[in-house]
């Protein structure tokens, strides 16, 4: 079945990880993505570890069942190409500091005046406004600035970022929102857009009950381990057997059910315990019973008791663990297929699902400039001589 976004061309100029991933949402859903890399070295994420025979794991998985297109941006030909192929598709995504493609003449204003209804998506570490707007950003940058580091650990420990791309992924779905956003305002209107996302702003937006506190009471929110600071009990306790669980007794109900499960459904009437505030005033104590009474249980008994008693928790699962599932097994990891590098490998699929579409297949990695000739050829028109002139003059690479 054809996907909510089938008949979109995307033309994605972004390169490492939150842009692509912006490109990898929309082709998730029916979207035709080609991707623009360096003739040379293609996308510096071609580069990232784990690796399995010279394949990037990561690569793959924002980039499976895209179009690689080798063009030289530094070059005024590449450029030209690029503002053509612009004029043919739906959307561009592009990651390039602002300014940048102003200045190479194939920014918003120009790539408009050819294709009124063009999106053009811009993903940067600051946005295209501000005092910041010029400074370069990764993730990193995004995870510390934007303030979720400094709450992130425990008290007795440095500001942590995590250790994948969280707000590179976050950034890039949200860029894939605005995307759909601004296509559905086309839909009516027959304008198109410009989307700027700064990687720092969606994930600012998760944790902005901090700023909001800051500015309501004065107080500087800190590092609370595993903790929410706004409810309790919720955390990762050990159970007898060393293994892991969460639970999250996240609301009234939960927190009377949790301690009926552990035999003391008192609690709930203990001044101590009775409400989300006073819990939080004795969270201590609170998680030394709770931690105490899992500590006593092999974690499969925990977890039958509470799920006797519909207390929201789960094991703590590593990547071995996810992967024997059977609910993430059917309902979320798919298969890579058609990469010889990395045989026959697992990974998320879609971020959500629609009931109208069953979803992609993820078949094959492109390489370095795979799909030049063909897309060239099918977009712009362009000849075997004029395809071989453009190789000779290293504006672009032929698979």
């Amino acid at each position: 079945m054809s996907g909510p976004l089938a008949g979109v061309r995307v033309l994605e100029l972004g390169s490492m990880y939150a842009a692509p991933t912006c490109g990898r949402m929309l082709r998730d859903f029916g979207a035709e993505v080609i991707k623009v890399e360096d003739p040379v070295a293609g996308d510096y994420a071609r580069q990232w570890t784990p690796m399995k025979n010279g394949q990037s794991m990561g690569f793959a998985r924002i980039n499976s069942g895209k179009r690689s297109v080798a063009i030289d941006l530094r070059t005024t030909e590449g450029r030209d190409l690029v503002r053509r192929l612009a004029a043919q598709v739906d959307v561009v995504i592009e990651s390039f500091r602002p300014g940048r493609m102003a200045e190479w003449g194939i920014g918003y204003e120009t790539l408009s005046a050819d294709n009124p209804g063009l999106v053009l998506t811009s993903v940067s570490g600051f946005g295209q406004t501000g005092p910041y707007r010029a400074r370069p950003g990764f993730g990193t940058v995004a995870e510390t600035g934007s303030g979720f580091a400094y709450i992130n650990g425990w008290p007795e420990t440095p500001p942590t970022s995590p250790p994948f791309g969280f707000a590179d992924s976050i950034a890039g779905i949200s860029a894939a929102m605005g995307t759909a956003m601004s296509l559905y305002r086309r839909e009516r209107t027959g304008q198109g857009d410009h989307v700027d996302v700064a990687l720092y702003e969606p994930l600012m937006f998760i944790v902005g009950d901090m700023i909001l506190n800051y500015t309501g009471t004065g107080f500087v929110q800190g590092r609370v381990g595993n903790g929410t600071g706004s409810a309790s009990p919720r955390g990762v306790y050990e159970a007898a057997d060393g293994r892991w669980l969460s639970i999250a007794a996240s609301n009234q109900g939960i927190a009377k059910r949790l301690f009926a499960a552990m035999g003391r459904p008192e609690m709930i009437d203990d001044p101590r315990y009775a409400t989300n505030e006073v819990r939080m005033r004795h969270n201590d104590e609170l998680q030394e019973i709770v931690k105490d009474w899992v500590a006593e249980r092999t974690r499969a008994e925990v977890l039958d008791v509470l799920g006797r008693f519909e207390v929201v928790c789960s094991q703590v699962n590593d990547a071995s663990d996810i992967v024997l599932d059977p609910h993430y097994l059917d309902r979320t990891l798919v298969e890579l297929t058609g990469s010889e590098a990395l045989g026959k490998v697992l990974m998320p699929g879609p971020v959500l699902h629609v009931k109208s579409y069953d979803g992609p297949a993820y078949d094959g990695v492109p390489s370095i400039g795979e799909h030049t000739g063909e897309v060239l050829g099918e977009l712009l028109k362009l000849d075997s001589d004029a395809l071989n002139a453009l190789v000779v003059a290293g504006t672009v690479k032929l698979a």
